[in-house]
């Protein structure tokens, strides 16, 4: 912005704090499509950002006579755009909309469900069923990769007499493998 157009904010800012309606309405004009990308910057919904748009010029307001660097008037603006969408953002996430008004309720933690311990040895039984149907190099590097605490590349490599490049895209191959069987 020249010289002119930053000595022509500190004027309209000036009569809009003297209460001109017109210098206002110029100093909206003028920034207003920088105060709506800031909002939609974040991905904000059109009413969100309206939220954070109409903010953010209450908050001009609030400050007109006390603008320490008016010729940054545009910086300010989207800096308080800034905020106020973070602002905003941090309280939607504290606030879970929901019609179930049991939703937040405690739970049991301690108590399975009844079917619960049926289902897990139902799920590890078909589990150890596709394991078993799997290639013997894909078994002995899978168990070997479970140990717990796991054993280092350099030795599942020297105990299965495989380049250690190529134990994680093998692991990634025997995996799919796994996942296949176990869906089938």
């Amino acid at each position: 912005m020249t010289d002119e157009g930053q000595s022509d904010t500190v004027v309209l800012l000036e009569s809009a704090a003297a209460g001109d309606q017109r210098a206002w309405d110029s100093i909206v004009d003028r920034y207003s499509g920088l105060v709506w990308s800031v909002a939609r910057g974040f991905r904000l919904n059109q009413a969100d950002a309206a939220d954070v748009h109409q903010a953010t010029w209450l908050r001009l307001v609030e400050q007109l006579g006390s603008i320490r660097d008016p010729e940054r008037l545009g910086a300010w603006l989207a800096t308080t755009a800034r905020r106020e969408a973070l602002g905003l953002l941090r309280r939607a996430n504290r606030d879970v909309p929901t019609d179930d008004m049991f939703a937040f309720e405690r739970q049991d933690v301690a108590r399975p469900e009844p079917d619960h311990h049926v289902l897990v040895r139902e799920r590890d039984h078909a589990l150890w069923r596709a394991f078993s149907e799997l290639p013997g190099s894909c078994q002995s590097l899978l168990r070997m990769l479970l140990v717990d605490p796991p054993p280092s590349y350099a030795e599942v490599s020297a105990a299965l007499d495989i380049p250690i490049g190529s134990i994680g895209p093998t692991r990634a191959r025997c995996l799919e493998h796994l996942r296949r069987k176990v869906s089938s």
